[in-house]
């Protein structure tokens, strides 16, 4: 015999209704295999639930759990608890666009223009000439942290840096190295990849325990 998701919904009311409760585990599995996963927590699990959309800025580089779990997670798939409060289903993903760029960083409240605008043209004298590598000056100069990564700032979603910069981006190809003067200084960027479609917008629902 064949149940429609909306008998299947009412049959496990039912359930519920006659006193026996769903242990986190079946709870799990049966957001997961419910055809309306926000109306089955709220109407079968009398649970409150949370819709929250996460924006992707860095495939690479994750500011925490949330941008990381969305991105790496499988649509329908339930995780947690997390803090023992809530558990989170991946509802749907949407693209956007993203750019591989690392980046050599010169603080102009350090420097004045003109030094900055001289380092620069140093540093990029070298990595043309091919006596330092990128990824060697951005250990020795960067002062905005991509010490650490040998200035990778990692796939980066269209509209997510500095103006300036991602202007830019669009108008070189893989491979080239540039300057880009902002408010804070001056970046000498290096297109590492050409743009790629990827998870941009993930679709989260919170159900609270």
């Amino acid at each position: 015999m064949k149940f429609t998701g909306t008998l299947l919904l009412l049959l496990a009311c039912g359930l519920l209704a006659s006193g026996q409760k769903q242990d986190i585990a079946s709870m799990k599995l049966n957001l997961e295999k419910a055809q309306n996963p926000i109306a089955y927590a709220r109407e079968v699990l009398k649970k409150q639930t949370k819709l929250d959309t996460i924006i992707i800025l860095n495939t690479v580089h994750f500011s925490g759990l949330a941008d990381s779990l969305a991105y790496h997670g499988k649509i329908r798939k339930v995780y947690g608890p997390y803090e023992k409060k809530y558990l989170v289903q991946i509802l749907g993903k949407l693209p956007n666009t993203f750019t591989r760029v690392s980046q050599i960083f010169i603080d102009t409240s350090l420097f004045p223009r003109r030094t900055a605008d001289s380092l620069a043209n140093n540093i990029m004298e070298r990595i043309k000439l091919g006596s330092a590598s990128f990824e060697e000056m951005a250990q020795t100069y960067s002062m905005g942290g991509e010490g650490v990564t040998k200035g990778d700032l990692g796939w980066i979603a269209r509209g997510s840096i500095i103006p300036e910069m991602d202007k830019e981006i669009t108008r070189h190809k893989k491979g080239e190295v540039f300057k880009v003067w902002s408010r804070t200084g001056l970046h000498i960027v290096k297109k590492t990849a050409d743009p790629k479609q990827d998870t941009g917008f993930v679709l989260l629902l919170r159900t609270f325990l």
